[in-house]
């Protein structure tokens, strides 16, 4: 009996119809077309979020208000446009939606259109911020590139021995904190656990911000243990990592090949089964030139 395991949200790839086809130059990458939409895609979030950054220096914003008001409006409608396609195009757009990238992608457009329905709200929104947000859009890039996917990847393999990692130094970080608090005390700077434990994690992160310092021999030893301390421990996460992603990149290419049943991307150009669900894989859709190129694998 085969156990169908799902790995990530599956959309649900439609028949094969017109929403088949904008499905394949949306979520996958190995025709030209798809590899066109991509590139104008990344184009147009990098002058996005170029266009907020330069909406937040003053003078600019004062002397090209009406010019940089229309970028932004063509951006987000540009962005809405995008965003609806990738809901039609789906079986199940409510679980895209709700999923990582449906969220960035609300994010990025939701904004700006928030601005102009609630703008005498200002004791309950502040409508700068509300602009500002407008930056999430960079977190649709990642998607698009093939050494993000691999680092994501790796990420992934290790966040449980990360996540004890972390445990470990907030662990680290009470008992300093605590020792710190009982050995200075108030008259030092150390007016509670809380604010040794800041002093903690800036000295175990070697970041030194000076701000509040032991003025004790006791406590300056154990500053002093505390930063060789920090140094052993700033290169354990790298190690985790590090092997992490060696292993992803010693992997073979994935393509952005998609199973029709549990929406599982990345088989291989040769592969006849789905490697999570066992189902049968329809034929590899590709392009000479896009194939050519490194295949990307996105995380939709």
């Amino acid at each position: 009996m085969t156990t169908t395991v799902f790995k990530k949200p599956h959309f649900g790839k439609p028949d094969q119809c017109w929403r088949a086809r904008l499905y394949s130059i949306i979520f996958e990458a190995d025709t030209v077309a798809g590899r066109r939409f991509d590139t104008a895609l990344l184009l147009v979030i990098v002058l996005s979020v170029a266009t907020v950054i330069i909406d937040s220096i003053g003078a600019i914003r004062a002397r090209d208000y009406l010019i940089l008001n229309g970028l932004e409006w063509l951006f987000t409608i540009l962005f809405t446009l995008e965003y609806i396609v990738r809901l039609i195009c789906v079986k199940r757009p409510l679980r895209y939606a709700t999923s990582l990238f449906g969220v960035i992608d609300l994010l990025s457009i939701l904004p700006t259109y928030l601005a102009i329905l609630l703008p005498e709200f200002h004791f309950l929104i502040d409508v700068r911020l509300l602009r500002m947000l407008r930056v999430f859009r960079v977190l649709k890039l990642p998607r698009y590139f093939d050494e993000s996917q691999i680092l994501l990847q790796a990420l992934r393999n290790s966040r449980h021995k990360i996540f004890v990692f972390l445990g470990a130094v907030i662990i680290m970080s009470v008992i300093l904190g605590t020792i710190m608090y009982v050995i200075e005390g108030p008259g030092n700077g150390f007016t509670s656990i809380p604010v040794g434990m800041y002093w903690a994690i800036v000295t175990l992160t070697t970041t030194g911000y000076g701000d509040i310092h032991p003025k004790t021999p006791i406590g300056q030893l154990v500053t002093s243990l505390a930063m060789l301390l920090g140094y052993g421990i700033i290169a354990l996460p790298t190690g985790i990592v590090g092997v992490e992603l060696a292993m992803s990149m010693m992997r073979r290419t994935p393509t952005t090949r998609t199973c029709e049943q549990c929406l599982t991307e990345g088989h291989e150009a040769d592969s006849l089964f789905c490697k999570h669900c066992g189902e049968k894989l329809p034929p590899y859709q590709y392009d000479a030139v896009a194939a050519s190129s490194p295949a990307k694998s996105r995380q939709n």
